[in-house]
């Protein structure tokens, strides 16, 4: 039986967090497309996060890529998926532009791809949950992207500090990528939006906390909270 729009919100809750959180700001009948799109962008990135050989992620990825195409899955998300696809709740290319995105991760990136993978998968994220909730402006794809640019640098220093074995991304330049990702969280959002690109304001409290050499919460505090309540209010991250 597919996930009803509960039991999708749990799962985002448990799965991603800070998105969790920004999907409140939804109209209601908004929320469970959004949480079953951020739970396949969820999905996406675990397939290359678990794998321990390339191979392994575009295997999983491609399993994606078909039910995208519309094949047959057993996946407790693929019937809700496919049936967003079939209303054009998501768009077809756009999903699988998510899931080359993330081939492209699993191959290996080179430094200098980093920045641009991150546009093609949080920006890009961030874009499409704007247009389920009838947004398509483009400072979405800016503060999604800046959104995963922070993420990655936090996600490397996760790993240094536990001794993890280091993904290609994580020799990226940190500080340009962190420059970067301020620079782009200087973008005024729109307005009426604010579950697509909610999740951004967690992401700029983390550069602040990256740059002063603080750790970032493993839980979002009450502060954290706030912040993305008032910039909701403001428009402003």
């Amino acid at each position: 039986m597919p996930p009803s729009s509960d039991q999708l919100m749990i799962g985002l809750r448990e799965k991603d967090p800070d998105r969790y959180f920004a999907t409140l700001f939804a109209p209601a009948p908004r929320r469970a497309p959004l949480a079953l799109l951020f739970l396949v962008n969820h999905e996406l990135a675990r397939a290359v996060e678990v794998a321990s050989e390339p191979p392994l992620a575009l295997m999983r990825l491609q399993w994606w890529r078909e039910l995208a195409e519309g094949a047959p899955r057993a996946h407790e998300l693929a019937a809700p998926l496919t049936a967003a696809l079939a209303r054009g709740l998501f768009s077809r290319e756009a999903l699988l532009g998510l899931i080359d995105a993330r081939e492209t991760q699993a191959e290996g990136l080179a430094p200098e791809e980093v920045a641009g993978f991150a546009r093609a998968s949080g920006g890009a994220l961030a874009r499409m949950a704007g247009q389920v909730l009838g947004s398509d402006h483009p400072a979405l794809e800016d503060l999604g992207t800046a959104q995963a640019l922070v993420g990655l640098v936090r996600n490397a220093e996760h790993r240094r500090a536990h001794r993890a074995e280091p993904r290609p991304e994580d020799f990226a330049p940190r500080e340009a990528l962190l420059a970067e990702a301020a620079r782009l969280l200087a973008t005024r959002p729109p307005g009426g939006v604010a579950a697509a690109w909610g999740a951004a304001v967690f992401a700029s409290r983390d550069l602040a906390r990256l740059r002063a050499g603080q750790p970032c919460p493993a839980r979002r505090g009450a502060g954290d909270r706030l912040a993305v309540l008032v910039a909701a209010l403001t428009r402003r991250v």
